[in-house]
C-alpha cells in the first residue's frame, strides 16, 4: 500500500497555514504547479478531498484539517531525526526560538548578548508571535523552543519552568495612593482593569487574577501590546496589571505612572521554556535555561540592591 510522502504532507501543512497556493509554494521553495500537483496526488492517494479551491479562496476540508493535525508531529519528528543525525557537535549552528510579545522586549536583548558571549558559534533565530501560533510552529518543527508564560495548555510538550513573574498594579499616583501601598483586588480595582486583546496569554492571567468575564473589565477596552496598554492607563482609561520584568525593563519610566504590589493571592505567571518531547537539542535547551535563570537572578539582585 502506497503511503504519503513527507513532502506531500509538508505541502498540505504549509498550505493550511497560509491558505494561498502561491505563498505556500514560495515557503516550500517550489513552483505553484508543483505544490498543487503534490496535494492532488495526496488527495488521490488518501481518497479524500483535503482542500476546497476556487479562484479567490482556499479552505481546508474537515478531512484536510485532520490530516494536517496528524502530519504536524510526524514532520516535527522527522526534523528531529535530521537534527540528531547532523549533530556531530552541540552548541553550534542555528536555534529557532519563539517568544511571546509580553516577554520578548524585556528579556530578548540580554539573552542574545549573553548567548553570543558564551556560545559565539550558536546563532539564535527569533520569532515573536502569540502563544498558540508559536506552539503550532513548535509542533510542526518550524521552531526548536518557545519562551512563554504559564499557566497555558502545554500538553504533549516538554516544559522547563524557569521563574515566577509577579503582576503589579499600574496607575496614576493619585489613584494608587487611594488604594494603599499594597493593593487588594476588590471589585473597584477589577472593574478598572484594562486587557490585552484576545490571543495574549497575559490576558488570561489577568482574568484569572480577578475571576471576572472580559465584558466587565474597563468597558471592554483592549490593547494590542503592553506599550499601548500603558498609554491607555496614562490617559486615564483604567488600570493595568503589568509583569514585573516589564517594570524592571523601564516600561513605565517617564510616564508619570506608578506600580504597586498586589496582596495575596499575588497574581503571577511562570516563565517557561517549552520544547518537543523528541528534541535532540538537549545541550542548547540546558544552556538557554541556565542563561535565563542567571538573567532573572541578576535582575533580582539589582532590585534588592
Amino acid at each position: 500500500m502506497a503511503l504519503p510522502s513527507l513532502k506531500q504532507l509538508q505541502y498540505l501543512v504549509v498550505l493550511s497555514e497560509y491558505l494561498n497556493f502561491t505563498r505556500a509554494a514560495e515557503v516550500c521553495f517550489v513552483t505553484q504547479p508543483t505544490l498543487s500537483a503534490g496535494i492532488r496526488e495526496l488527495e488521490s492517494l488518501l481518497g479524500a478531498a483535503l482542500v476546497e479551491r476556487d479562484r479567490q479562496n482556499v479552505l481546508m476540508t474537515d478531512a484536510g484539517r485532520d490530516v494536517v493535525a496528524r502530519a504536524r508531529p510526524l514532520l516535527a519528528q522527522c526534523q528531529d531525526l535530521v537534527d540528531a543525525a547532523r549533530a556531530s557537535a552541540s552548541m553550534q549552528g542555528r536555534v529557532r526560538l519563539g517568544v511571546i510579545p509580553t516577554i520578548a522586549p524585556f528579556l530578548l536583548s540580554a539573552l542574545m548578548k549573553s548567548l553570543g558571549r558564551r556560545y559565539p558559534e550558536l546563532c539564535l533565530a527569533v520569532r515573536e508571535d502569540l502563544t498558540r501560533n508559536l506552539l503550532e510552529r513548535l509542533e510542526s518543527g518550524h521552531l526548536d523552543f518557545v519562551l512563554m508564560a504559564l499557566p497555558h495548555d502545554t500538553s504533549g510538550f516538554r516544559v522547563e519552568a524557569l521563574f515566577d513573574d509577579d503582576l503589579w498594579l499600574v496607575g496614576s499616583r493619585k489613584e494608587l495612593n487611594a488604594l494603599g501601598e499594597s493593593v487588594r483586588m476588590t471589585r473597584h480595582v477589577t472593574d478598572r482593569l484594562l486587557l490585552l486583546e484576545e490571543g495574549h496569554c497575559l490576558r488570561d492571567h489577568v482574568l484569572a487574577a480577578c475571576r471576572k468575564p472580559p465584558a466587565s473589565l474597563a468597558g471592554g477596552m483592549e490593547a494590542t501590546s503592553l506599550l499601548t496598554l500603558v498609554q491607555m492607563v496614562r490617559s486615564g482609561a483604567g488600570l493595568g496589571l503589568i509583569p514585573s520584568m516589564a517594570l524592571q525593563a523601564g516600561l513605565i519610566t517617564g510616564s508619570g505612572l506608578e506600580a504597586r504590589p498586589v496582596m495575596a493571592p499575588v497574581p503571577r505567571r511562570t516563565v517557561a521554556l517549552v520544547a518537543r518531547t523528541t528534541t535532540t537539542k538537549e545541550a542548547e535547551l540546558g544552556a538557554l535555561c541556565d542563561l535565563l535563570h542567571r538573567l532573572f537572578d541578576e535582575k533580582v539582585k539589582d532590585r534588592a540592591g
